[in-house]
Order: structure tokens, then sequence, then C-alpha cells
């Protein structure tokens, strides 16, 4: 991603009719919500610039610095817009502070999406001239007919064996959708089943009806038909190697909400609760791992496995003394071996899935779920999580209490 010059930033800033530029004097009051309305509209570039937009904090609307305090917290603030669910799928997007006019301004910087349309609490925000508006049918089929034209990712390529009526319907009007798109928007006329589908990438357009492997993930009737390897195998195996007798074993298929459901399901029903009467006046009830950190492990298998040229399952190994949960697919982009775990180190191999997790609920904010397991596990008295990776796998180890 390029970084804008001053000279760049200047001539945006000064432009009060551009449609790629947006500013605020503060970041305060309704201010935050307005700022993430102009992050989804730049994301979506309907006039079709393909350059980034740019979100100032700190200038009013004629450009001229308001003299804000550009503190840490602002930017972390700012930068939050990325990774706090509301926007969908996850924009590109850099913060920074930076010196215009010798005032400070906190200048949001977000790339042209490769997915549109793109979302802002289920709604779709573009740019009328230096305006911000809600995007009506003809605009969001202009946004899905875009989208054919990108680099996508492998979340969102088409299945070709498959067709839409693989897909289940009552599923994706009657769960997805409600929880995708406003009901206001739901509401408005001349949208067809088709033209929804292709808003939320479950096919490839209105005149495509492909499914993508995102869709047949999401909504589809019988997803392993189409992506082999997408599936869960469990095993609860009476002692601590491999070769030990298996006292509970499971193929967990369907989409991917019916999958993670059963799988949580299992995990309960094996992490089951002791009562101590004995240590304090009162009982207390303990687990051997806490739930929420299962929970997360899983979601992230689920999440940022890898989909494409494989035919292996995520594998939940549960032993004696341990979980091993095995997710195919290394490290993706910016993570690496080296810093796989660190707060602030995310990437996507699946933005889309990413999407329809969010959407169903699983996943309440993006890049958080280790951190969540690691502190889960340390106030229930386990020892830390450990990650093996390799470019082929990554193996989550969660240990019993001793």
């Amino acid at each position: 991603m390029q970084r804008l010059t001053d000279q760049e930033l200047l001539e945006l800033l000064n432009d009060t009719e551009s449609d790629r530029a947006e500013r605020k004097e503060t970041f305060k009051g309704d201010v935050p919500k307005k700022a993430r309305q102009a992050v989804c509209a730049f994301a979506n570039d309907l006039p079709g610039h393909n350059k980034a937009g740019v979100l100032f904090i700190g200038a009013n609307d004629k450009g001229e610095p308001s003299n804000v305090d550009v503190t840490d917290n602002l930017l972390l603030s700012l930068a939050d817009m990325k990774t706090d669910g509301n926007i969908l799928p996850l924009p590109v997007l850099t913060v920074e502070k930076r010196i215009l006019k010798g005032a400070p301004i906190a200048v949001v910087t977000v790339m042209p999406s490769d997915m549109p349309p793109v979302k802002f609490e289920g709604r779709i925000w573009i740019r009328t001239g230096p305006r911000r508006a809600l995007a009506n049918a003809q605009e969001e089929r202009i946004l899905n007919e875009k989208r054919r034209y990108k680099n996508l990712p492998f979340d969102i390529y088409p299945v070709p064996s498959a067709t839409v009526g693989d897909l289940a319907r009552s599923i994706f009007e009657n769960e997805y959708l409600p929880q995708a798109f406003a009901q206001d928007v739901l509401e408005a006329n001349g949208r067809s089943y088709e033209e929804r589908l292709a808003s939320c990438r479950i096919i490839v357009s209105p005149e495509d009806t492909t499914p993508t492997v995102t869709g047949l993930l999401a909504v589809g009737k019988q997803p392993q038909d189409f992506i082999q390897g997408a599936y869960i195998q469990f095993l609860r195996i009476d002692g601590n190697e491999l070769a030990d007798s298996v006292i509970d074993e499971e193929e967990i298929r369907g989409g991917i909400v019916e999958m993670l459901r059963r799988i949580e399901e299992k995990l309960k029903a094996h992490n089951r609760n002791a009562v101590d009467i004995v240590s304090s006046a009162t009982h207390k009830i303990e687990s051997p791992y806490p739930q929420a950190a299962l929970q997360q492990i899983i979601y992230n298998a689920v999440l940022h496995r890898t989909y494409e040229s494989t035919n292996a399952p995520i594998r939940v190994y549960w032993f004696n003394d341990r979980i091993e949960i095995n997710s195919p697919g290394g490290p993706y982009g910016n993570v690496t071996s080296e810093n796989f775990g660190k707060p602030g180190v995310t990437d996507y191999r699946n933005p889309n899935i990413a999407d329809v997790l969010k959407t169903f609920g699983f996943i309440q904010a993006f890049g958080r779920g280790i951190a969540t397991a690691r502190k889960t596990m340390e106030a229930n008295g386990n020892p830390p999580v450990e990650f093996e990776t390799s470019q082929s796998a990554v193996v989550c180890i969660l240990r019993g209490k001793s």
C-alpha cells in the first residue's frame, strides 16, 4: 500500500468537492459512526477511481487544521475501525499522524476493496461527490459487477460443479440475510434473490449464479460434496499418545454454523466440570479447560485454515493431558512463524469467511481470539497456550491443569 506524499494529502485536503476526501474536526460525538460510514464508502469506490480515499481527523470543512490533539489513543481508536467487525468485508486502511499546514492531523487512508459491496452495520455506503449516501439497488448492482474483474481470494472463487440449487434458500433468507443487512435495506424494493446472493458474495453475480466457496460453506446444503476437506475430525483418546484407545470419534460436517455448533456441543460434553467442596467454605465448580478458549481456537481454525488444494480436515484430538487442534495451512500474509500470535499482528486468508462468522455472531471483533484464549487459560489455572507452525499447518496445544 503506497503512502501518500504530503503534497498529495494537501491536494485532497484543499479540494472540498473531492469524493476521495472527508474532513472531521474531532473524533467525538457521532463522528466515530460517520467516520466508519466514510471508510465504507471509500472502500466501495463507486466512481471507480482505483485510488485511496482519505479521512482527515483534525481539519474543518474548508480543509483548515482544527488543532486537535493527535494522541496514541486517538490513533488506536481510528485503527479499531478496521477490526471491530462493523465494516465487512474487512477494509484495507492505514492510520498515521501527519503534519499538514503546520498542524498535526490524523490521516486514515482507505484502499478500494477487491470485494465490494462493503457494508457498515448492514448498509452499503458510497460517495456521491463530497457527500456520503446509501447505495440504491442500481448502485449495488454496479458494485457487484466491479467484483468480477478483481484478483479475488480463494474463498470467493466460484465452484463450477455447484449450482444455485445447492444453496439452502431458507437458511439464506431466514437466518443469514436478517443479520447481514439492516431491516430498512431488506425492505427496499428492486433486489432479486440472485442480487441479494451476489451482494453477500454467495454467488458470483446475478447473471452468473455459480456458488462461491464462501457461499457453499455459509448456506450450502452439503458443502463437503464440493469442498472435501471442509469438516472437523474429533477424537477423544484415552491416553496421551495417538496410538492409545479412542473412546469417542466423529466427523463433523455441514455448513459453518452447523459444524461450529456441533463441535461446541462435543467439546462441552467432554469438558466435564468438577465440584470442589474441600478447599473452601463454599463449593467451586472447575473445568479442565475454559470453554471460551476452546471456542476461540476452533473459530480461528475454521477462519484461518486453507480450503485450497487440500482434502485435510481440521483435527481436534483430545488426549488425557492436552488438546491438540490442527488447522491445515501455515501462517498467511503478514503473519509469520516468528510473529504468530503477537498482539496486533493479523492477516486474513479468508476475509469473506470472516464476514460469515461475524454475521452469524461467532465473532464480535477481529484479531482477539488468541488473546482471549490465553487470558481465559491463565484465569482457569492452565499452562500457557502453545502454537507450532509450519508451511502446511498450525497446531494449537491446550494443556490441562496439573
